[in-house]
């Protein structure tokens, strides 16, 4: 039952996880950086995008930490 629970938490931890990665701005990096202006990539991080990053750090903490329970067996 608890193995159950745990994996659509995972699941959905996953999904979640590619949403906020999507919805982070592009750093400039990359071949996309090259038609950028120089003066936007300087640019210090909003409030926002730093919740953003916060909340990614910690979908990804559970993602990571349900992966190995779940992997490793530990609840059988």
């Amino acid at each position: 039952m608890i193995t159950s629970v745990l994996s659509w938490v995972w699941v959905a931890s996953g999904v979640l996880l590619m949403l906020l990665v999507l919805l982070h701005s592009p750093k400039g990096g990359g071949m996309g950086g090259i038609s950028a202006s120089g003066s936007s990539s300087f640019t210090s991080t909003s409030s926002a995008e730093a919740t953003l990053d916060r909340i990614t750090w910690t979908c990804l903490a559970i993602f990571l930490t349900l992966a190995v329970i779940l992997s490793a067996g530990w609840l059988t």
